[in-house]
C-alpha cells in the first residue's frame, strides 16, 4: 500500500536524478519535482486517495507529477524514475555528495576519466587527472581528496548516511506493521544506535506467519534486487544500492532477537559474559538456562543414550525473551536505551546507578530554533509553525529565523522588527505557549555577528551558528567560535560544527577550548535534531556532560512537517549520556525564561 511517505520519497528521489540529469539544482522539471514534494509533505490526509483531477487541485502539483504520483500508486513505480535510475546507479549517484563536485563537473569526470564511483575518484585524484579537466586546477583536486577523506568514503565498506536510510526503514516498520499476523517490527543495527552512518538496514519483525512478512518484504517496493531469501529471511538491495536484512522471529523471541541484532557487538559480548557468570546463556532466542550435560553419556559417539532432540530434556528452561526490558531486568541491570549501547561503560553503569537521570522525550518543554516562511528557506507561516509547536504541547517556543548577513534566507532590521510584531499578534491565540522572539544569527570568518549589538539585545532568545568559511585552519576555527559564544547576546550556539553528514564536512575545532568557553560564559550546545546533522555529534555530547556544559535539543524545523526532528535530537542527546537537567529545554518556562535573563546579565 502506498503513502503519503512513499510519494514524498519518489519525488525526492527524482530531484536527486534529475539535478543530475539536467545539470541543475534550478531546471524547471527539478524545481517541479521539489514543489510537488513539499506540497505532499504539507498535505495532511491521505493523498493516495485521490484522482488524477483532485491532485490537480493541490498547490504545488502540475499534471507531470500528479500523473508520476497516480502511476506510484496504481503500479508500484514510476517508469521516468526507473528510466534515471539505470542512467545513473547509487555509486555514482553518491560521487554528487562530494563538495566540490556539481552535476556538471560529475557528468565531465564520467565522460573524460571514465569515473562511475569513489574509488574511481580516488584514484584519479591520484594521478592528478582532475586538475586536467576544464574549469578544474591543482586546487580543486586537493579539495575534493580531502573532502573523500573527511567524509569517510575512503574505506572499503559503503556507508550510507543516516538522512538517507532512516526514511527506508521507518517506511518499512510501518508497512510490517500493516501486516496482520505482525505483532511488532523495529529496525536495529547501528541504525537505532543512531550511528551517523550505516552499513546496512536490519529489521526484526514479531510475527504469528512468517511466509506472508516473507512474501510482503519480497514484493515490496523498496525492493530493487533480492540477495537472498528463505522461510524467516529475506535480504535485498533499494534501488540507492542499501541492503536491507528482514528477520522474522516468533513474539515470545521479539526481545532477544531484538537486543541481539541490534548490538554493538561489543555490548553484546558483555552481556554474554553477564549471563555466562549466572550460568546462562544469551544468544538471538533469549536468556535461557545452560543444558545440563549427563557425564554418564556425553561421550557417547552414536549419541543413542542421549535424549532425542525434540526431547524435554534438551529444552533448557527460557528465564527472558520477549522483551528487552525482561532480559536486562533478569541479568541485573536497567534497562539500557539503543544509542547507549556502544561498550563504554553502560552495562556497569546500569548495574549500579542506571539511566533515571537520562534525558527523554517526554521531558522536552519547547523548541528553541526554529524557522518559518520569514527566513529564506522556511516553508511554512508563522501562525501553522506555532500551531504545529502548540498541538505538540510545548510551553515556550524561540522563533529564531535566519539575520541579515545570509542575504538569501536572512531579513534586515525593519523586517525584523515587523517580524516581531506578526509574532505578538499570534501570541494572542495561544495563552498557554510563551513565543520568543529570536534570531539564529550568524557566525562570520571571524566570530562577528548580525546586526549592532543594541538590536541583537532586543531579540527574545539567539542561537549563533556557522553556515560559511568551512575552510579556515582549526585555530581560526576555533577562534570564531569562542568570539561568538563570549558575546552577551549569544543564548546558544547551533550545529556547532555546520556539517551535513556524508555531504559536507564540518568545520574542524579545538572541542575542548569551545567547551571551556560555553561552559565560562553559561551558553548552551544545541544538540540539532535534523539527520543530516546530528550537530554536535554524539561524542562531542559526552564530552560536554562531563564537563557540565548546558545543553539544549531542537529541531532546527523549517515546515511543519519536521518537528519530528526532536526525537532524533534525544536519541543523540542519550547516546552522550546527557541527564534531563542539563538540557535547558526540559526545564519549566519560568526557570528557563530566568536563565535566559540571568546569564545575560551576568556577562
Amino acid at each position: 500500500m502506498t503513502s503519503n511517505r512513499d510519494v514524498v520519497a519518489m519525488l525526492g528521489e527524482l530531484v536527486t536524478l534529475t539535478t543530475l540529469d539536467e545539470e541543475s539544482s534550478q531546471s524547471f522539471k527539478v524545481r517541479a519535482y521539489d514543489n510537488a514534494r513539499l506540497a505532499v509533505e504539507s498535505y495532511t490526509a491521505d493523498i493516495t486517495k485521490l484522482e488524477l483531477n483532485e491532485l490537480l487541485e493541490v498547490n504545488g502539483l502540475g499534471k507531470a507529477t500528479a500523473s508520476k504520483i497516480r502511476e506510484l500508486i496504481e503500479t508500484g513505480q514510476v517508469a521516468k524514475l526507473n528510466e534515471l535510475r539505470k542512467t545513473y546507479p547509487p555509486d555514482f549517484v553518491a560521487l554528487s555528495r562530494i563538495p566540490g563536485v556539481g552535476p556538471k563537473t560529475l557528468k565531465m569526470m564520467r565522460k573524460e576519466l571514465g569515473i562511475e564511483n569513489v574509488d574511481d575518484l580516488r584514484a584519479a585524484v591520484a594521478a592528478e587527472q582532475i586538475r586536467t579537466l576544464p574549469r578544474m586546477g591543482a586546487k580543486s583536486e586537493e579539495k575534493i581528496g580531502k573532502a573523500i577523506d573527511r567524509l569517510g568514503l575512503s574505506g572499503k565498506d559503503r556507508r550510507t548516511p543516516i538522512a538517507d536510510a532512516m526514511p527506508v526503514a521507518e517506511r518499512l516498520v510501518d508497512d510490517l506493521h500493516a501486516l496482520d499476523s505482525v505483532t511488532d517490527a523495529m529496525w536495529c543495527g547501528s541504525l537505532r544506535r543512531m550511528s551517523e552512518t550505516i552499513g546496512d538496514i536490519d529489521i526484526t519483525v514479531a510475527a504469528t506467519d512468517p511466509a506472508t512478512v516473507m512474501n510482503a518484504v519480497r514484493s515490496h517496493r523498496e525492493v530493487a534486487e533480492i540477495v537472498v531469501s528463505g522461510e524467516t529471511k529475506t535480504s535485498f538491495l533499494t534501488a540507492a544500492g542499501l541492503q536491507v536484512d528482514v528477520r522474522v522471529v516468533a513474539p515470545e523471541q521479539f526481545g532477544a532477537a531484538t537486543l541481539y541484532f541490534t548490538g554493538s557487538k561489543q555490548h553484546n559480548i558483555e552481556l554474554r559474559q553477564r549471563a555466562i557468570k549466572k550460568g546462562w546463556l544469551l544468544n538471538e532466542y533469549g536468556l535461557i538456562e545452560k543444558p545440563a550435560i549427563d557425564e554418564d553419556t556425553k561421550d557417547s559417539p552414536s549419541g543413542a543414550d542421549t535424549p532425542p532432540e525434540d526431547s524435554p530434556a534438551n529444552e533448557p528452561a527460557v528465564i527472558a525473551s520477549a522483551s528487552e526490558v525482561d532480559i536486562y531486568g533478569a541479568l541485573g541491570l536497567s534497562f539500557i536505551p539503543a544509542p547507549m549501547r556502544e561498550g563504554t561503560g553502560e552495562i556497569d553503569r546500569a548495574a549500579s546507578d542506571g539511566f533515571d537521570d537520562l534525558v527523554q522525550r517526554s521531558h522536552i518543554k519547547g523548541d528553541l530554533h526554529y524557522h518559518t516562511a520569514q527566513s529564506g528557506d522556511g516553508r511554512s507561516s508563522v501562525a501553522d509553525m506555532v500551531q504545529v509547536a502548540a498541538d505538540a504541547g510545548h510551553q515556550y517556543l524561540a522563533i529564531t529565523d535566519h539575520g541579515e548577513d545570509l542575504p538569501i534566507n536572512g531579513s534586515n532590521a525593519t523586517e525584523m522588527l515587523e517580524h516581531r510584531d506578526l509574532i505578538a499578534k499570534i501570541q494572542h491565540d495561544h495563552p498557554d505557549l510563551t513565543l520568543l522572539w529570536g534570531c539564529e544569527l550568524n557566525i562570520d570568518a571571524t566570530g562577528g555577528l548580525d546586526y549592532d549589538d543594541d538590536f541583537r539585545a532586543l531579540f527574545d532568545y539567539t542561537v549563533a551558528s556557522v553556515h560559511s568559511h568551512f575552510d579556515q585552519s582549526v585555530a581560526k576555527q576555533t577562534e570564531r567560535l569562542v568570539a561568538a559564544i563570549s558575546d552577551p547576546t549569544v543564548d546558544s550556539i547551533g550545529h556547532l560544527t555546520g556539517r551535513y553528514i556524508g555531504r559536507r564536512p564540518g568545520i574542524e575545532i579545538d572541542v575542548d577550548i569551545v567547551l571551556e568557553a560555553l561552559m565560562h560564559f553559561d551558553v548552551a550546545l544545541e544538540i540539532n535534531g535534523s539527520l543530516n546533522r546530528l550537530d554536535a555529534a554524539s561524542d562531542v555530547v559526552r564530552r560536554a556532560v562531563e564537563r557540565g556544559v548546558k545543553l539544549v535539543i531542537n529541531t532546527d524545523s523549517h515546515h511543519t512537517s519536521e518537528l519530528g526532528r526532536m526525537e532524533y535530537g534525544v536519541q543523540t542527546a542519550q547516546r552522550g549520556w546527557a541527564p534531563s537537567d542539563l538540557v535547558i529545554n526540559t526545564w519549566e518556562r519560568d526557570r528557563f525564561l530566568a536563565w535566559v535573563g540571568e546569564h545575560r546579565a551576568d556577562r
